[in-house]
């Protein structure tokens, strides 16, 4: 398969994004630490932060001179935020459901590609800590929810995540293209997915896509757990269980089912 031609990349961009990628931790860094972590030169760093600095994107300490997020961030973020409340708001009852019944972490994901991104969730009670939490971006290929959604995008978004190439992140992580298509084939067949230690070892989930009221998949429901509870428990009626609370957020969403595909 011939390489899609790649986007032109603005250098400054791409390394004011680093920058800010690089911030994205608890404290305050300083600008030797920050430029390593972001792979620049200190005095290319000092300039880029000084113009984030004057726009709020980051803010330097008066006292120590180290940089933090601005809040700047927040007010980009709300926006996002908003523009997700409705789904969040429908989908929140379901996912409190299957914490109920499974006593593990439910979570909601969306799709931004090559990524998904976990949008809310309602923590276990017999959970230790997962990997997963409000705001993560994972690959979508390593994820039950990831291949869920996947299971039902268009050729050609499939065709452009297998041109970027996909990731391992342990040993049982699909990489080749031709196996990631068959999972998404059976996918379709059951109406759930299943990951199986392909994004962190010692953790499983299953999940179900969540259609809208154009007959797309929007979002994700998820359910993630140690490996051992989620082999010692029914697969297939956990599949179920969760396809079953996505074609109700779906059903809330508007969306008609027609034809057999779908929830």
């Amino acid at each position: 398969m011939a390489r899609a031609r790649s986007r032109p990349l603005v250098q400054s961009v791409t390394r004011s994004l680093d920058l800010l990628e690089a911030l994205a931790a608890p404290g305050e860094l300083g600008l030797v630490e920050l430029a390593t972590r972001a792979g620049l030169q200190p005095s290319t760093a000092h300039r880029l932060l000084a113009t984030l600095t004057e726009r709020g994107y980051t803010l330097q300490s008066e006292e120590t001179g180290r940089y933090l997020l601005g809040y700047k961030l927040l007010e980009l973020a709300s926006f996002v935020n908003a523009r997700t409340t409705h789904l969040r708001a429908l989908a929140r009852p379901y996912l409190a459901s299957v914490q109920r019944v499974t006593g593990e972490t439910a979570n909601l994901t969306i799709f931004e590609p090559p990524d998904v991104i976990f949008l809310d969730q309602v923590e276990g009670t017999r959970s230790v800590r997962m990997f997963t939490q409000v705001g993560l971006a994972v690959p979508a290929h390593t994820s039950a929810s990831g291949k869920a959604i996947l299971a039902y995008q268009p050729p050609e978004v499939i065709d452009a995540l297998l041109t970027r190439g996909l990731q391992r992140l342990t040993p049982r992580t699909i990489t080749a293209p031709d196996e990631l298509r068959k999972e998404l084939a059976r996918i379709r067949r059951r109406g759930y997915a299943i990951d199986n230690e392909e994004h962190e070892e010692g953790v499983s989930c299953v999940s179900a896509p969540i259609f809208d009221f154009e007959g797309a998949v929007c979002a994700a429901i998820s359910v993630s757990a140690p490996t051992q509870r989620i082999h010692s428990a029914d697969t297939a009626e956990l599949g179920e269980l969760i396809a079953g609370r996505a074609a109700e957020v779906s059903r809330a969403l508007g969306y008609e089912q027609a034809g057999g595909a779908g929830p």
